[in-house]
């Protein structure tokens, strides 16, 4: 079985410090969280930025800063720029993290009810957009699905060109508006998707340890973080990204599964 790769999605756009105070809004404090994160055995940082005061963000300047920050801690960590940003972003404004040319970047593959009035809008013209400024700069696209449908789109435009591979899906379940995060759901997903693709999975809140352990087995991938899952435990706030790393990775041992480094994830990863 491949070596397990570890993406930690270290503040997103919608936790907030009155949620937990472990939360990184400034340059710094993500810096220090992507470190924390890298050290405990994260090759890949899922990245979004915030404003000093935990505004979401896509200025591309401030991604230049966070990154920069970054790669002065962690040399050989894959950096994976959300080109999600939030909610009510127009495309241009969500994709400007790319034109730093990052290794990596996400794409969202289809629309989903974020709840009460937020809708999360991917057409599939936005979609095709993004793909393609993606593929113009070289980037590994990571395609995030939030339900069956998303895969079903991804594979009619791979058919058609629009999305080449190989490919690597996201599973994120639990989000409100998307598949739950039960185990008959992760199945579903893993086995809609190419024999030949690779696969993550991202479980919201209580979702994310039960399907860490599911994907450990079956031989995908994982992502944990503060911004999917502030707790440790039932009851318990995690201190850091890297305490979230560290139980995933105490996790893989116990069931056989070695830690991928970013060049062996690299390598996984088909990303040159």
């Amino acid at each position: 079985m491949e070596k397990l790769i570890i993406t930690a999605a270290i503040c997103g756009a919608e936790v907030s410090k009155e949620h937990t105070k472990a939360i990184p809004y400034t340059i710094d404090e993500i810096v220090k969280e992507a470190y924390v994160a890298y050290k405990s055995g994260a090759s890949i940082i899922h990245l979004h930025v915030r404003e000093d005061n935990g505004k979401p963000t896509q200025s591309k300047a401030r991604f230049k800063e966070v990154i920069d920050g970054i790669k002065t801690q962690c040399p050989d960590v894959i950096i994976q720029p959300s080109t999600g940003g939030a909610v009510g972003m127009s495309s241009d404004e969500r994709l400007q993290p790319i034109d730093l040319n990052p290794e990596m970047a996400t794409l969202d593959c289809g629309t989903l009810n974020f709840g009460g009035d937020e809708v999360f809008i991917n057409t599939e013209n936005m979609i095709k957009e993004f793909a393609k400024r993606m593929q113009d700069k070289d980037i590994k696209p990571e395609l995030e699905c939030f339900e069956k449908g998303h895969i079903d789109m991804v594979l009619r435009l791979y058919k058609k060109g629009f999305i080449k591979g190989p490919l690597h899906f996201s599973f994120v379940l639990g989000v409100n508006g998307g598949m739950s995060g039960e185990l008959r759901d992760f199945l579903y997903m893993k086995e809609s998707i190419p024999a030949d693709a690779t696969y993550s999975v991202a479980g919201i809140g209580r979702n994310e340890f039960p399907l860490a352990v599911a994907s450990i087995i079956s031989g995908g991938h994982v992502r944990v973080g503060l911004e999917d899952n502030i707790y440790i435990q039932k009851g318990q706030l995690a201190q850091s990204n890297g305490e979230l790393v560290e139980k995933v990775v105490r996790l893989a041992k116990e069931l056989g599964r070695e830690i991928a480094s970013p060049d062996e994830a690299r390598n996984i990863l088909g990303i040159n």
